[in-house]
């Protein structure tokens, strides 16, 4: 079983709800430790064997855990990873494109990640002001909903009220 498959079984098995949430709030303080590295590391272009950056982002042997990381950056990245052959001896570059990890991390309801102070030293707090206020902007929903008094869209010129509404 590759890694990828390892943690996709690992992060969709919850029949045993206190080791579930032991391993999701072990993979979420790794992640922000993970991040904050690469924050402060600003403009480091990353890249080297899977086991060595697992080891320098704090993951150490939990490998499975690792992949898990790469799979939320991936979207992030330039070229994204091929996540299904990954293995410890994987070459890895992850050239990553910052704007669109802030807005990933809006995505996915990440407040304890796109919070992070060590945010200030890759994208200035003004541009990260805009691309949360574009990511809001993009969810609000807008509908085309006919009132009563508008002309009834099948064409008979009578309002809507008095034609289609009452069929």
């Amino acid at each position: 079983m590759t890694l990828y498959e390892n943690w996709k079984n690992k992060i969709k098995d919850d029949s045993d709800k206190v080791t579930y949430t032991e391993f999701v709030q072990k993979y979420y303080s790794l992640e922000e430790a993970a991040y904050k590295k690469i924050f402060e590391a600003y403009p480091i272009k990353i890249s080297g064997k899977f086991s060595e950056l697992s080891n320098t982002f704090g993951f150490g042997d939990e490998h499975v855990i690792f992949t898990g990381f790469l799979d939320g950056i991936n979207e992030s990245i330039e070229k994204p990873l091929d996540l299904e052959t990954l293995d410890v001896d994987s070459e890895i570059s992850l050239n990553i494109n910052y704007e669109k990890l802030f807005w990933n991390m809006h995505e996915a309801k990440a407040d304890w990640l796109y919070n992070l102070s060590e945010w200030d030293n890759v994208i200035p707090l003004q541009e990260r002001n805009e691309i949360a206020k574009k990511f809001r902007t993009s969810k609000i929903v807008h509908s085309e909903k006919i009132g009563r008094n508008d002309p009834c869209t099948c064409g008979s010129g009578k309002k809507y009220k008095n034609c289609c509404l009452n069929k």
